[in-house]
């Protein structure tokens, strides 16, 4: 079903996606001033302020339910700590989605029908105003609307898993750094607005650079700006590269805001604990959380994902794990438990020893004040160096 200049249009075949487009492409210059939600129950409104007029498009996906609204790179003026929600809108998530997209994820709290969506030009001291009016519906008519035609998951997202190069020898070693989260998926958020993508992104730029300077490794980063990267394409990447490590880091919140500490985490399909198992759910929900229809992925991808790592790289990622904790402790406070196991879908390359560095806690004010320190990222990478040193090192204590 399609909505334009406020008449209805019903083309056969389509009924999942509701696609609005005015007149006139925008540019990355064009800002994103401000956001707002009517708060009905059972009509819901969502109004974004910009400062010029775009194309735009918007359609819904279920399991669960979401709405996505899609822009032209735009530039976001809102701010990340008075994040709107309110009548069938549960969470607002916006941000970077991919070269040609920004992108508006709604959670909606029922399944719902995009009643209206238009775009009014400036009046007086308003600027334009995208509108979109959610309507709740019952699960039976969404999936009525839904079954002709799914809206397509791109084919960046389903590209398929490469086989790994094969690997020969060489002098540098490959480390893939991985900033977790991005773009529209922000990741947590500490209890003073700073949102997990940008840390990991500023300790992954440090981390990289310090591992050029040895003169030793090839430093390859899964993202090198504020950009969405689905999480198989962070393992594919590491595949393609023939990587020797692969290094996912991230930055946690709950709301124990008196715990704090570093941690490693390797794969393992049974969970070390409660919080490992709630930590890699929230994780593998990033696709999700950025507006992917993941409903119907290839074998192929389904297989991969559930694929256990081979023993061998599951034995080398607990090593360098270990020696991780031993080094970063020396820098940082450690969390109880430090090494810690559960099934996060981004460690799952089967042949690339892998760890996901949790480097502390957004919810703990000072942690979360140190996680932003210049001089802190640089002992937390020249840290994880040391680790990956001793790590080449033992492995090459045991081939002589």
């Amino acid at each position: 079903m399609f909505l334009r200049s406020g008449r209805l249009w019903t083309p056969v075949g389509i009924a999942l996606a509701l696609t609005v487009c005015a007149a006139v492409a925008a540019d990355a210059a064009t800002l994103v001033m401000g956001a707002r939600i009517g708060p009905g129950k059972a009509k819901t409104r969502v109004v974004l302020d910009l400062s010029a007029e775009v194309r735009f498009a918007v359609f819904t996906l279920d399991k669960p339910y979401r709405v996505v609204i899609d822009l032209p790179p735009v530039t976001w003026r809102l701010d990340p700590q008075s994040t709107p929600r309110g009548g069938l809108v549960e969470a607002f998530r916006y941000g970077h989605f991919r070269d040609t997209i920004s992108r508006v994820v709604l959670d909606v709290s029922r399944p719902v029908a995009v009643e209206k969506a238009f775009l009014l030009p400036p009046r007086g001291n308003r600027l334009y105003r995208l509108v979109v009016d959610l309507r709740a519906v019952s699960a039976t008519r969404f999936a009525r609307r839904a079954s002709p035609g799914r809206a397509a998951v791109p084919p960046a997202e389903t590209e398929p898993i490469p086989l790994p190069k094969r690997r020969v020898a060489r002098s540098l070693k490959t480390v893939v750094v991985d900033p977790g989260h991005g773009g529209v998926d922000p990741g947590a958020i500490g209890v003073r607005g700073t949102h997990e993508k940008r840390v990991t992104l500023a300790h992954a730029m440090v981390l990289a650079r310090k591992l050029r300077a040895t003169g030793r490794y090839r430093a390859v980063l899964t993202r090198a700006r504020d950009v969405f990267v689905p999480l198989r394409r962070r393992v594919a990447t590491a595949r393609r590269h023939a990587a020797d490590l692969f290094i996912s880091l991230h930055a946690d919140s709950i709301p124990g805001k008196k715990i704090r500490g570093a941690s490693v985490y390797t794969l393992s399909e049974r969970a070390s604990d409660k919080e490992a198992a709630a930590l890699a759910a929230r994780e593998n929900k990033a696709d999700l959380i950025a507006g992917i229809d993941l409903t119907e992925q290839t074998s192929e991808v389904a297989s991969f994902l559930i694929d256990l790592a081979q023993r061998q790289t599951m034995n080398d990622s607990a090593i360098l794990a270990r020696i991780l904790t031993r080094e970063i402790g020396k820098v940082r406070p450690l969390l109880r438990n430090t090494h810690r196991f559960a099934g996060f879908a981004v460690l799952k390359a089967p042949d690339v020893p892998s760890v996901l560095v949790e480097l502390g806690y957004l919810s703990h004010r000072s942690e979360e004040r140190s996680l932003n320190r210049a001089r802190d990222r640089e002992r937390v990478a020249a840290a994880i160096v040391r680790a990956i040193d001793s790590y080449f090192a033992r492995e090459q204590a045991f081939k002589r």
